[in-house]
Protein backbone atom coordinates (compact mmCIF):
# COMPACT_ATOMS: atom_id res chain seq x y z
CA UNK A 1 0.00 0.00 0.00
CA UNK A 2 1.45 3.46 -1.22
CA UNK A 3 2.50 5.51 2.10
CA UNK A 4 0.00 8.97 2.25
CA UNK A 5 2.29 12.03 0.96
CA UNK A 6 2.10 14.83 3.31
CA UNK A 7 1.30 12.73 6.45
CA UNK A 8 3.28 13.81 9.49
CA UNK A 9 3.44 11.11 12.20
CA UNK A 10 3.30 12.51 15.26
CA UNK A 11 6.58 11.03 18.09
CA UNK A 12 5.45 9.36 21.11
CA UNK A 13 4.38 11.45 24.25
CA UNK A 14 7.68 9.75 25.69
CA UNK A 15 9.70 11.71 22.98
CA UNK A 16 9.24 14.90 23.79
CA UNK A 17 11.61 16.72 25.74
CA UNK A 18 10.48 18.42 29.38
CA UNK A 19 10.84 22.13 30.02
CA UNK A 20 9.72 25.67 29.06
CA UNK A 21 9.59 26.17 24.99
CA UNK A 22 8.92 29.19 23.60
CA UNK A 23 7.84 29.85 19.08
CA UNK A 24 9.65 32.99 18.33
CA UNK A 25 7.51 34.82 15.15
CA UNK A 26 9.25 37.89 13.31
CA UNK A 27 6.20 40.14 13.58
CA UNK A 28 6.05 41.20 9.60
CA UNK A 29 3.56 44.34 8.56
CA UNK A 30 1.99 45.51 5.49
CA UNK A 31 0.55 48.64 5.23
CA UNK A 32 -2.45 49.65 2.94
CA UNK A 33 -0.34 51.23 0.60
CA UNK A 34 2.48 48.50 0.28
CA UNK A 35 2.99 47.96 -3.21
CA UNK A 36 1.72 44.39 -5.03
CA UNK A 37 5.02 42.82 -5.23
CA UNK A 38 5.25 43.35 -1.71
CA UNK A 39 1.91 42.45 -0.97
CA UNK A 40 2.53 38.86 -2.74
CA UNK A 41 5.46 38.16 -0.25
CA UNK A 42 3.71 39.25 2.67
CA UNK A 43 1.03 36.78 2.48
CA UNK A 44 3.58 34.11 1.24
CA UNK A 45 5.51 34.80 4.72
CA UNK A 46 2.75 34.06 7.25
CA UNK A 47 0.96 31.08 5.16
CA UNK A 48 4.99 29.60 5.73
CA UNK A 49 5.25 30.86 9.10
CA UNK A 50 1.77 28.86 9.69
CA UNK A 51 3.05 26.08 7.95
CA UNK A 52 6.10 25.60 10.83
CA UNK A 53 4.20 26.72 13.89
CA UNK A 54 2.03 23.66 12.97
CA UNK A 55 4.68 21.46 12.59
CA UNK A 56 5.85 22.33 16.07
CA UNK A 57 3.21 21.97 17.68
CA UNK A 58 2.40 18.46 15.92
CA UNK A 59 6.43 17.82 17.35
CA UNK A 60 6.27 19.67 20.90
CA UNK A 61 2.90 19.94 21.62
CA UNK A 62 -0.07 22.82 21.52
CA UNK A 63 0.59 26.45 22.27
CA UNK A 64 -0.52 27.39 26.03
CA UNK A 65 0.60 30.99 26.14
CA UNK A 66 0.49 34.01 23.26
CA UNK A 67 2.79 37.28 23.96
CA UNK A 68 2.19 39.93 21.07
CA UNK A 69 4.63 43.00 20.93
CA UNK A 70 2.32 46.33 21.40
CA UNK A 71 -0.15 45.09 23.15
CA UNK A 72 -0.80 45.36 26.73
CA UNK A 73 -3.92 44.08 27.22
CA UNK A 74 -4.94 40.02 27.63
CA UNK A 75 -8.14 38.66 26.63
CA UNK A 76 -10.59 39.54 24.26
CA UNK A 77 -9.33 43.22 24.65
CA UNK A 78 -6.24 41.98 23.59
CA UNK A 79 -7.50 39.95 20.44
CA UNK A 80 -8.88 42.56 19.14
CA UNK A 81 -6.00 45.53 19.59
CA UNK A 82 -4.04 42.14 17.62
CA UNK A 83 -6.47 42.76 14.48
CA UNK A 84 -6.39 46.05 14.30
CA UNK A 85 -2.53 46.04 13.81
CA UNK A 86 -1.75 42.92 11.97
CA UNK A 87 -4.91 40.67 10.52
CA UNK A 88 -2.22 38.29 9.66
CA UNK A 89 -0.83 37.31 13.10
CA UNK A 90 -4.76 37.78 14.41
CA UNK A 91 -5.57 34.92 11.99
CA UNK A 92 -2.58 32.42 13.99
CA UNK A 93 -3.83 34.44 17.44
CA UNK A 94 -7.35 33.71 16.94
CA UNK A 95 -7.38 29.90 15.69
CA UNK A 96 -5.06 29.47 18.87
CA UNK A 97 -7.30 30.84 21.47
CA UNK A 98 -9.99 28.48 19.93
CA UNK A 99 -7.76 25.70 20.88
CA UNK A 100 -8.02 26.75 24.93
CA UNK A 101 -4.33 29.13 24.56
CA UNK A 102 -4.01 32.05 26.79
CA UNK A 103 -3.39 35.82 25.57
CA UNK A 104 -0.99 37.66 27.73
CA UNK A 105 -0.65 41.22 27.93
CA UNK A 106 3.15 41.36 27.04
CA UNK A 107 3.56 45.21 27.51
CA UNK A 108 3.61 47.28 30.17
CA UNK A 109 0.90 50.17 29.27
CA UNK A 110 3.02 52.96 30.49
CA UNK A 111 6.61 51.80 29.59
CA UNK A 112 4.63 51.56 26.08
CA UNK A 113 3.13 54.79 25.18
CA UNK A 114 6.16 56.46 26.25
CA UNK A 115 7.76 54.34 23.69
CA UNK A 116 5.53 55.49 21.31
CA UNK A 117 5.62 59.08 22.12
CA UNK A 118 9.08 59.39 21.50
CA UNK A 119 9.00 57.83 18.37
CA UNK A 120 6.61 60.28 16.81
CA UNK A 121 9.24 62.87 18.31
CA UNK A 122 11.83 61.02 16.42
CA UNK A 123 9.80 60.90 13.14
CA UNK A 124 9.22 64.45 12.99
CA UNK A 125 12.77 65.35 11.80
CA UNK A 126 14.24 66.72 15.06
CA UNK A 127 16.54 69.81 14.25
CA UNK A 128 18.65 70.65 16.68
CA UNK A 129 20.95 67.74 17.94
CA UNK A 130 21.28 68.80 21.66
CA UNK A 131 17.39 68.16 21.34
CA UNK A 132 17.60 65.05 19.22
CA UNK A 133 20.54 63.57 21.53
CA UNK A 134 17.74 64.05 24.13
CA UNK A 135 15.00 62.56 22.56
CA UNK A 136 16.92 59.47 21.35
CA UNK A 137 18.60 58.80 24.84
CA UNK A 138 15.15 58.62 26.25
CA UNK A 139 13.61 56.27 23.19
CA UNK A 140 16.52 53.63 23.56
CA UNK A 141 16.24 54.36 27.80
CA UNK A 142 12.54 53.14 27.43
CA UNK A 143 12.63 50.60 24.95
CA UNK A 144 14.89 48.54 27.07
CA UNK A 145 12.90 48.68 29.61
CA UNK A 146 10.47 47.75 27.24
CA UNK A 147 12.28 44.24 26.52
CA UNK A 148 13.06 43.84 30.12
CA UNK A 149 9.34 43.53 30.99
CA UNK A 150 8.42 41.56 27.97
CA UNK A 151 10.97 39.48 29.50
CA UNK A 152 10.28 39.27 32.90
CA UNK A 153 6.43 38.70 31.75
CA UNK A 154 6.73 35.26 30.25
CA UNK A 155 9.34 34.15 32.79
CA UNK A 156 6.85 35.22 35.38
CA UNK A 157 3.46 33.49 33.06
CA UNK A 158 4.81 31.04 31.26
CA UNK A 159 4.66 27.94 33.56
CA UNK A 160 7.10 24.02 33.90
CA UNK A 161 6.89 22.52 30.56
CA UNK A 162 4.00 24.87 29.10
CA UNK A 163 4.95 26.38 25.02
CA UNK A 164 4.23 29.70 24.80
CA UNK A 165 4.46 31.62 21.30
CA UNK A 166 5.83 35.35 20.74
CA UNK A 167 5.13 37.70 17.80
CA UNK A 168 7.74 40.65 17.84
CA UNK A 169 9.76 42.71 15.31
CA UNK A 170 13.04 40.62 14.59
CA UNK A 171 14.95 43.82 15.44
CA UNK A 172 13.92 43.41 19.12
CA UNK A 173 16.65 42.70 21.98
CA UNK A 174 14.81 40.47 24.55
CA UNK A 175 17.18 38.21 26.58
CA UNK A 176 15.14 35.42 27.41
CA UNK A 177 15.55 33.03 30.57
CA UNK A 178 18.22 30.14 30.12
CA UNK A 179 15.60 27.56 31.24
CA UNK A 180 13.17 28.61 28.08
CA UNK A 181 14.17 27.05 24.46
CA UNK A 182 13.48 29.42 21.97
CA UNK A 183 12.46 28.12 18.42
CA UNK A 184 12.52 30.91 15.51
CA UNK A 185 10.17 30.47 13.17
CA UNK A 186 12.27 31.48 10.12
CA UNK A 187 10.32 31.00 6.80
CA UNK A 188 11.74 31.32 3.06
CA UNK A 189 10.04 34.22 2.34
CA UNK A 190 11.43 36.05 5.63
CA UNK A 191 14.58 36.59 3.26
CA UNK A 192 12.51 37.88 0.45
CA UNK A 193 11.05 40.65 2.50
CA UNK A 194 14.78 41.64 4.01
CA UNK A 195 15.69 41.82 0.42
CA UNK A 196 12.90 43.35 -0.92
CA UNK A 197 13.18 46.44 2.14
CA UNK A 198 16.87 46.32 1.18
CA UNK A 199 16.44 46.94 -2.26
CA UNK A 200 13.63 49.73 -1.49
CA UNK A 201 16.05 51.70 0.22
CA UNK A 202 18.97 51.79 -2.14
CA UNK A 203 16.66 52.98 -4.40
CA UNK A 204 17.07 56.78 -3.74
CA UNK A 205 20.91 56.69 -3.50
CA UNK A 206 20.92 54.67 -7.35
CA UNK A 207 18.30 57.54 -8.59
CA UNK A 208 20.89 59.98 -7.19
CA UNK A 209 24.01 58.25 -8.96
CA UNK A 210 21.81 57.78 -12.22
CA UNK A 211 21.02 61.36 -12.02
CA UNK A 212 24.54 62.76 -11.57
CA UNK A 213 25.89 60.71 -14.11
CA UNK A 214 23.24 62.40 -16.61
CA UNK A 215 24.71 65.78 -15.62
CA UNK A 216 27.97 64.56 -16.03
CA UNK A 217 27.60 63.07 -19.72
CA UNK A 218 25.82 66.60 -20.83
Amino acid sequence: MAEELGKIEKPPVEQFKKGRKLYLVPLIYCGQQSPNDYRKIFSRYWHQAEGQIGELELKLGQIARIYHELIPVSGEDGLKAIKGLNQSSYQIVKDRLGRRAQLEAAEDIEALTEFMDWSRCLALGLQNPRVFARVYESYIEVNKQRNEYIARHIDETLNSDEIGILFIREEHQLQFPSDIEVFYIAPPALDEINRWLREQRLRPSRKTAKTRQGKRSK
